[in-house]
């Protein structure tokens, strides 16, 4: 971006890249046969497929910083809301994926999960958004700060001593369980801990505010070619607090961490900085379009994608004398015959991303934007 062109293409094409990983990390053929780096840290940790869900909240900082400029950065009663509508739409649209397919015999809601993906990514958007508008520039490196502060330490205080960091003795989790109740959270882990709860989410809230700040970095530059380094030297910066931290609070997806605020955050504003100098100083923007097609309804094709596999997983195929669903068939009888069960499954993750990439381009060839 040199000068103040009517589109951010890089952060588009960051968006995108991260849409196209989150589809190739949550759709393999089989859940047995998966790259090391496709799946998440065991616990503490950070492989590539940790990074998807923290560069997408740090897109949606850098894409506020751009838009809040209708409201003349201030927190009028039109941008609350704004916001506060966009906030509810998010988190119940992250509901309803959540039910779908909403009535069916074997149902039980004492049981429903509240939170989840995007009802984190509506809170901390939602958060973020009115602590950007009411605090000056400098205090929201304050806030920001003094949350991942506050969060080490009521982590560190309340959690059960030597296993305060852990899957089973961290404070997150037991104020989880107080608020939502044990049948509301997720049961991934073997035991009742949601990755998404509720006060972990707080942290999360800063992972927008840095990408709002580097939205700040990016927009207030007159030349982004003299901006590259300012940015390299911040993401470094970042990456280098974040891992020293993890010396004492590791970096940790399932609990976002503090460390793993700064440590993404880092590694976000690098990439991010990758695109702006291949796409907006070098020109390069025909190879970034495929990723720009995928980041127009990124809100879309993630609950599209979600719904689509909650429906495919309940049609019901005969296999070697075996009822399976329709998504274990198609992988057996397609992708595995073509590639084998490591490779099969991948590829059957890749026609997924061709699937979706499809239909965007189509959307994006009618004009139809599904803005929430």
């Amino acid at each position: 971006m040199i000068g103040q062109p009517q589109r951010f293409v890089a952060l588009d094409a960051f968006r995108g890249l991260t849409i196209a990983m989150m589809i190739l990390v949550n759709t393999p053929g089989s859940w047995s046969h998966v790259y090391a780096p496709l799946r998440h840290a065991k616990w503490h940790g950070c492989t590539p497929t940790d990074l998807v869900f923290p560069f997408f909240l740090f897109i949606v900082g850098v894409a506020m910083r751009f838009s809040f400029r209708k409201f003349e950065y201030q927190l009028t009663s039109p941008a609350v809301r704004k916001i506060i509508g966009r906030t509810i739409t998010i988190f119940v649209i992250g509901l309803l994926l959540n039910a779908f397919p909403f009535i069916r015999q074997d149902w039980d809601y004492s049981h429903f999960r509240i939170m989840g993906v995007l009802q984190r990514i509506g809170l901390a958007y939602g958060i973020a958004a009115l602590l950007a508008l009411w605090l000056p520039q400098k205090k929201q490196w304050y806030v920001g700060g003094g949350i991942l502060i506050a969060y080490w330490l009521i982590m560190w205080i309340g959690g059960s001593g030597p296993e305060s960091f852990s899957l089973e003795g961290n404070l997150a989790r037991r104020l989880d369980l107080l608020i939502l109740g044990e049948n509301h959270v997720w049961h991934g882990f073997g035991v009742a801990f949601d990755p998404e709860g509720l006060f972990s989410t707080l942290p999360a809230i800063v992972t927008v505010m840095v990408g709002y700040q580097i939205g700040w970095v990016i927009q207030s530059a007159g030349d982004q070619r003299a901006n590259l380094k300012r940015l390299l030297i911040i993401g470094a910066a970042l990456i280098a607090t974040g891992w020293l931290w993890g010396l004492f609070f590791p970096i940790n997806k399932a609990i976002w961490t503090s460390s793993y605020v700064l440590y993404t955050g880092g590694l976000a504003t690098l990439f991010l900085t990758l695109c702006v100098w291949m796409i907006d100083v070098k020109g390069y923007k025909k190879p970034a379009w495929p990723f720009v097609i995928f980041g127009s309804n990124s809100i879309f094709v993630f609950a599209a994608s979600g719904l689509w596999v909650k429906t495919i997983v309940r049609v019901k195929y005969t296999l070697n004398h075996e009822t399976v669903n329709a998504y274990r068939y198609l992988y057996e009888t397609v992708f595995v015959p073509l590639a084998g069960n490591l490779n099969g499954s991948l590829l059957f993750a890749l026609s997924h991303i061709l699937m979706w990439w499809l239909i965007l381009y189509w959307l994006d060839r009618k004009k139809i934007y599904i803005k929430i």
